[in-house]
């Protein structure tokens, strides 16, 4: 073996140490840098604020949306990336998710992704140890809440044995734990994270948020960031803008048991027959806590699939809710004398899935819901809507003869558009009478209808143009050609008549609404020019320039 001369084997250990300091020194340097993450799901403005301001020797920027994948949150999770600021700018909708205003953008973020990661702790480090946390949209920390305890809940808690005043004490804390403001939910997600600036209302909108955000760091310097302390004259740059700071649940916090009861729904590391036993606990609670859990509770149950429900271990655990007697007679008791229709369609679908409602149960319980809101004379275009979508699939129009109507009732439009939406030939007929009446209520029956069970026989077409055609200049003559817009015309007959009319328009209004009717429809069945010089030689000039007659006219000159 060539043994290396002395001179050299000094300089070779020499370099060896000197490259290994080195290395130990620059891994120290990035061990020393704060990590700023950012979720950029629509502006990058307020991102590149902090990019542009704080030193690089001290602060590494990731940016946790990958375009073009789905599960990006997921990605920065197996990467063990570690964050100690957060940045998140998006569109809040004020409950469910972080969402771009741009049409050609794919990505978003849902809060419940966020519970998800924050919950099961499948994503060590991402938001264990932050010290800030940035929410660029409105109302990230608004502190109304989004539920509320309703009067059904204090009459369940006075059915269970509570006095009327112990009653609205729980629910008043009832609504206090579980109402679920924006505020709320972001304390929830990031827990123990010492400061959470957010909007409490309307926030700027990104390139002013992000000129806001560089002024602040060239006035007060970029010491405070990452350090955990809420920062006042960052509160005072954005004066006027409602920015707003909080902090995350601790372990002493009241709300860290709600915390971990949604925990039970997010965590991932739970398996799913245990998530079954826990929603199964859940019931044999009071019913007014269960109404407040309502949605996780849906939400969990659509969830499961075919497949998995199937399997030994959640079979077993619903056909332990399925056979709860007890839980069963509380639940339904508390669905039928819910304020809300729609909540008790909700509640008796979810009966449904617990098997605690056979197929034909199930549709009873909705008629006997139909027929309390018809006796209550509370039927308005909401429920109209409702009994629509509940027939969707036409197995409830077979119980319509469940519903006994007096003269009085069936007189009322309302209740004309739910045998309507109940498949009667007879109402239907009535409702697209109503389509032209005066009322505007009548008309926004008729209207809501015709969504779910539109125009398409030519001689029905052609009876409602006509009667809308003849209807005085009215909000209800508006709405009715609204109503005939959605209906995407193509039967000449009708879209002439609806052109004659044009001209004899007493508004800008009306004529707008005859507009928006053509210009949906096979408008090419029309002789063009003469229609083009009509709209032109006709038309009243709207005070806000060009209107939806301009595109018209501009999209018939262009065939």
């Amino acid at each position: 073996m060539q043994r290396i001369p002395q001179p050299a084997w000094k300089f070779t250990k020499f370099f060896f140490l000197t490259a290994l300091l080195a290395a130990v020194c620059a891994h120290d340097a990035n061990a020393d840098k704060k990590t700023v993450c950012s979720i950029t799901v629509n502006s990058p403005n307020e991102k590149e604020a902090f990019r542009r301001s704080l030193p690089p020797d001290r602060f590494q920027f990731v940016e946790l949306v990958e375009h073009g994948r789905a599960n990006w949150l997921e990605s920065a999770c197996r990467q063990g990336i570690r964050c100690d600021v957060l940045v998140i700018s998006g569109h809040y909708d004020g409950g469910n998710e972080f969402f771009s205003d741009q049409l050609e953008a794919r990505e978003f973020l849902p809060v419940a992704e966020m519970e998800r990661v924050s919950c099961s702790d499948s994503c060590p480090g991402l938001f264990s140890q932050l010290k800030e946390v940035y929410l660029f949209g409105c109302n990230t920390l608004n502190p109304e809440a989004i539920k509320s305890a309703t009067a059904e809940i204090v009459r369940s808690l006075v059915r269970s044995g509570h006095s009327r005043a112990d009653a609205e004490r729980v629910s008043r804390a009832l609504s206090a734990q579980h109402g679920e403001s924006s505020r709320d939910r972001m304390r929830l997600i990031f827990k123990d994270v010492p400061v959470i600036y957010g909007f409490s209302s309307v926030a700027p909108l990104g390139p002013m948020a992000g000129s806001i955000l560089s002024r602040h760091f060239q006035s007060a310097g970029t010491g405070e960031v990452g350090g955990g302390r809420a920062s006042g004259r960052l509160l005072g740059q954005f004066a006027g803008h409602s920015l707003a700071v909080s902090s995350g649940v601790t372990d002493s916090d009241p709300r860290t048991a709600y915390r971990r009861d949604v925990c039970q729904f997010a965590d991932d590391r739970l398996p799913s027959a245990q998530k079954v036993d826990f929603i199964h606990r859940l019931l044999r609670r009071e019913m007014a806590e269960v109404r407040m859990f309502l949605d996780r509770i849906e939400a969990y149950s659509a969830s499961l699939g075919a497949t998995e429900r199937q399997t030994p271990e959640v079979a077993h655990a619903l056909e332990r809710i399925a056979r709860d007697e007890a839980a069963r007679a509380r639940y339904l008791d508390f669905a039928r004398d819910a304020d809300q229709p729609a909540v008790r369609a909700r509640m008796i679908e979810l009966a449904h899935r617990f098997g605690w409602l056979s197929a034909e149960e199930r549709r009873a319980e909705l008629m006997r819901m139909i027929g309390d809101q018809i006796a209550r004379d509370a039927v308005s275009s909401a429920e109209v809507d409702l009994v629509c979508t509940l027939n969707k699939d036409r197995e409830l129009g077979r119980e319509r003869h469940r519903l006994q109507l007096s003269p009085a009732q069936a007189g009322k439009v309302s209740n004309v558009g739910v045998l309507a939406c109940l498949d009667s030939a007879e109402a239907r007929a009535r409702l697209l009478l109503a389509l032209t009446s005066p009322n505007d209520e009548e008309v926004q029956i008729a209207q809501v209808y015709l969504r779910h069970q539109p125009i398409a026989d030519v001689e029905e077409l052609r009876v409602v143009t006509s009667g809308i055609a003849r209807m005085n200049g009215s909000s209800a003559k508006v709405r009715a050609l609204d109503t005939l817009a959605a209906q995407n015309l193509s039967d000449p007959e009708s879209l002439e008549e609806l052109a004659r009319l044009f001209p004899l328009a007493e508004s800008i209004g009306i004529q707008t609404a005859i507009a928006g009717v053509l210009i949906r429809s096979d408008y090419k069945v029309l002789a063009r020019p003469e229609l083009v010089q009509t709209l032109q030689q006709h038309r009243l000039r709207s005070s806000n320039g060009a209107d939806l007659i301009d595109v018209l006219i501009r999209r018939l000159q262009a065939h």
